[in-house]
């Protein structure tokens, strides 16, 4: 296994060090995780990837939907505490998937 921290893991840093709408706005991921996902994908197509891998790269895009989608949110609609929930799961489940991780590496 690789001793690389998985893209999708700075996506969880954001959402859970607590945000702003204007922080959600204007996230992107580093050229370093744009690198790793395009690399990942581009693999995935020529000759397939290990478990491991294939799961950096479905969490880095389960991530980034929910960040796209509280984009979407904060760019159509005024604040709505429901709508803020979002972030909140998102960031429950990062407890997750960085627990699913540290699994999958013993």
């Amino acid at each position: 296994m690789s001793t690389a921290r998985p893209a999708y893991f700075e996506m969880i840093d954001f959402i859970a060090a607590g945000t702003t709408s204007e922080a959600v706005a204007d996230f992107r991921p580093s050229p370093e995780a744009q690198r790793r996902v395009a690399e990942l994908i581009e693999r995935e197509k020529e000759e397939g990837l290990s478990p491991e891998e294939t799961a950096e790269l479905d969490h880095f895009m389960e991530l980034e939907h929910i960040l796209r989608m509280d984009k979407a949110n904060v760019s159509i609609l005024p604040y709505n505490p429901k709508l803020a929930r979002c972030s909140r799961v998102a960031s429950d489940m990062s407890d997750q998937v960085r627990s699913d991780v540290a699994q999958r590496s013993h």
